[in-house]
């Protein structure tokens, strides 16, 4: 044992002490940061506040708001800038529908009244609202007389209308779209309404049935040829527009007439 401590004696023995790892750590420190030469007591930190380095924080503003109330910083457009100016100037429901009570009105009183000239710009827009009203008067007529027609009145609207559509295109320059062809010939079934109100009150298939009806025939096929004639610039061709309708027409009036 005496060898040991002999040993831990020797090993512990050196010139070096606390004091001078001391000395040399803040001589470290002073070579490394030449700024930090003064003591940490004597140090002027009213220095950097006023510092405008970007790498140094700067003072905080104070909170000058309310709590539980904070500042509103954006401002949210209304309704009524986003969507318009007023709900007022929107265009009514039935003008963006595509339904004219006007030009109903004025398409209606040209078939009935078969020598006033048509207007080529009404009669050349795509209107289905008054052929659908027709083609239902049409079928309630015929309902009325024990009739219940509804298909074949609209199977040979369709067919009709087909029909006529590539024959107008043959024969016009400027061509025509299928809506205005169904248009015209659905305002032109109007006086066969009235053909089939006659029916309802006394039978159409004696002479004076057989009278009217050729009457009804061509007062449709009449003013159908004049619409056409007018909206396509189809100038001496009423005739060859004619007979197809007549066509058309003669085939309404047999579903009324039997």
């Amino acid at each position: 044992m005496s060898g040991f401590d002999n040993f831990n004696t020797d090993f512990y023995q050196t010139s070096y002490s606390i004091d001078d790892q001391t000395q040399n750590a803040y001589d470290y420190n002073n070579a490394a940061d030449p700024y930090n030469n003064r003591p940490y007591g004597n140090y002027d930190y009213s220095q950097q506040a006023g510092c405008g380095s970007p790498g140094m924080m700067q003072p905080q503003q104070p909170y000058t708001g309310q709590i539980y109330q904070p500042t509103q910083t954006f401002t949210p457009a209304s309704a009524q800038s986003v969507y318009g100016s007023s709900f007022e100037d929107e265009p009514p429901l039935l003008e963006e529908l595509g339904i004219n009570f006007d030009h109903i009105w004025q398409k209606t009183l040209t078939v009935l009244h078969p020598l006033k000239a048509a207007d080529g710009s009404i009669m050349n827009e795509t209107d289905l609202a008054g052929p659908m009203v027709f083609c239902l008067a049409f079928g309630a007529t015929l309902l009325l007389a024990g009739k219940i027609q509804f298909g074949y009145v609209y199977g040979i609207s369709a067919i009709g209308c087909l029909g006529m559509y590539c024959l107008l295109n043959l024969m016009s320059m400027t061509g025509v779209s299928f809506g205005c062809v169904a248009s015209v010939l659905g305002y032109c079934l109007l006086p066969m309404i009235i053909l089939s109100s006659f029916g309802v009150l006394f039978s159409l298939q004696g002479m004076m049935g057989i009278v009217i009806t050729a009457v009804i025939i061509g007062w449709c096929c009449f003013s159908a040829s004049k619409i056409f004639i007018s909206a396509l610039a189809m100038e001496g061709q009423q005739l060859l527009v004619a007979y197809p309708c007549a066509l058309l027409y003669g085939v309404f009036a047999l579903i009324s007439v039997f």
